[in-house]
């Protein structure tokens, strides 16, 4: 497209990656030559076999794991469900309690809900604070004598911002330690994580860690389940005994191929492209501050403990999705809210927690995960999340911020 017409601009990153040549490159074989099952015990199935097994052991040495602790499953979401979803199933305790905070992704809400909803689980929804940062001294006073799990993502997908979990993961063990107890486990939504953020699980202090591949430039329709080898699950399906009884059904060898890939690229790269991208990031946000829209334009979110490649902004006056419609007349691709709950009428349940500590609000009742109260409708106040990515570069940025004043001089005019 023309540079200053329609330039096409992929900004919405934290919902799903391209993916990487070089990965493609190592799962064609399985996806074009080698279809077979790895249980099978010709030549082809032990050859799938010995992929799925190297691939174990790749993921596994950049977690810092052991090879029966890694699960493939079919991607975060999965991942999620089998670690919330299997641990309560391998208790016998009538009624065991779960700590998590009101922001976290749909995968985990949505799973907390749904046993408290049938009665196999009491949850208390700890709130973040202001900038979208769990206090750890809170995750603490949540727990209690029947708390079996502590549930906080790494990295927002929506605001970026990025969690104490080290911090957590210290008031747990000493938890554990002064009760003479294995529990609660400490589980953590990595998806957003894992293209910036150090991950090796021992120094995290984490038992179950989640993440998927098309968020660091992986396939779709993989993901991977780390589950440290003391910590108990119950398998959410049955049907087979592949991946040590907890992921039943024929192993998606391609994608597993691919996953590992994509992870060794990931680490590769990793210390260099944030810091690449945390300066564009900064000169992003700078450019926005500066400008004389700025009276309408809020940050969400911790300005330095965020994730290099997230601007979440809220606008005042003009609806999420509208905004997100103009920018893509414009070929910018950007997200209003998490790709999970994108045809939602409601806003971002996350910039509502973020509002509710503001205004002193309640959270409302019929959700508990999603706080608000008396909040500032969509139409009054919209947000846009923006989130950079391996492609993009300084002209990218240009053109946004260009785009985004046109925009807003519009409605301006329109309002």
């Amino acid at each position: 497209m023309d540079k200053d017409n329609n330039k096409a601009v992929y900004l919405d990153h934290a919902a799903s990656a391209p993916l990487e040549a070089n990965v493609l490159k190592a799962m064609k074989k399985f996806l074009t030559v080698n279809g077979a099952n790895p249980s099978a015990l010709h030549k082809e199935g032990m050859e799938a076999k010995m992929a799925v097994e190297k691939a174990r052991e790749s993921v596994m040495r950049i977690l810092g794991a052991q090879k029966e602790e890694i699960i493939f499953t079919s991607g975060g979401t999965e991942s999620n469900n089998l670690a919330i979803l299997g641990v309560i199933r391998s208790l016998t305790s009538k009624m065991p309690h779960i700590v998590t905070t009101n922001i976290e992704h749909p995968s985990v809400l949505e799973v907390c809900r749904h046993l408290e909803n049938i009665k196999k689980a009491q949850v208390t929804y700890v709130p973040v604070e202001e900038n979208g940062i769990v206090d750890p001294r809170k995750i603490k006073e949540a727990i209690k004598k029947n708390t079996v799990l502590v549930s906080v993502m790494y990295a927002n997908n929506e605001i970026g911002t990025i969690q104490p979990i080290m911090e957590i993961a210290k008031e747990i063990r000493h938890y554990r330690k002064i009760n003479n107890s294995k529990y609660p486990y400490f589980h953590t939504d990595a998806t957003q994580a894992m293209n910036y953020l150090p991950v090796k699980v021992d120094k995290l202090g984490i038992d179950l860690l989640s993440f998927n591949g098309s968020k660091i430039y992986g396939p779709k329709g993989i993901g991977v389940l780390y589950k440290k080898r003391n910590c108990k699950l119950e398998p959410i399906m049955w049907g087979g005994d592949q991946e040590f009884g907890l992921k039943p059904g024929t192993e998606n060898v391609a994608g597993i191929v691919g996953i590992s890939r994509t992870l060794e690229i990931t680490e590769e790269i990793k210390e260099k492209e944030s810091k690449r991208l945390t300066k564009l990031r900064d000169y992003f946000i700078k450019q926005l501050s500066r400008r004389s829209l700025d009276s309408k334009i809020k940050i969400n979110g911790d300005l330095e403990k965020r994730l290099p490649n997230n601007v979440n902004i809220s606008v005042k006056g003009i609806e999420s999705d509208l905004l997100v419609i103009e920018l893509d007349a414009r070929g910018i691709a950007v997200s209003s809210k998490s790709a999970c709950q994108s045809d939602g009428p409601d806003e971002s349940y996350v910039i509502a927690a973020l509002r509710s500590q503001t205004s002193g609000a309640a959270p409302r009742p019929a959700k508990p995960w999603r706080s608000g109260g008396s909040l500032t409708s969509p139409s009054e106040e919209g947000s846009v999340r923006f989130s950079l990515g391996r492609n993009t570069n300084k002209a990218d940025i240009d053109y946004t911020l260009k785009a985004l004043s046109s925009i807003l001089a519009k409605l301006k005019k329109w309002s």
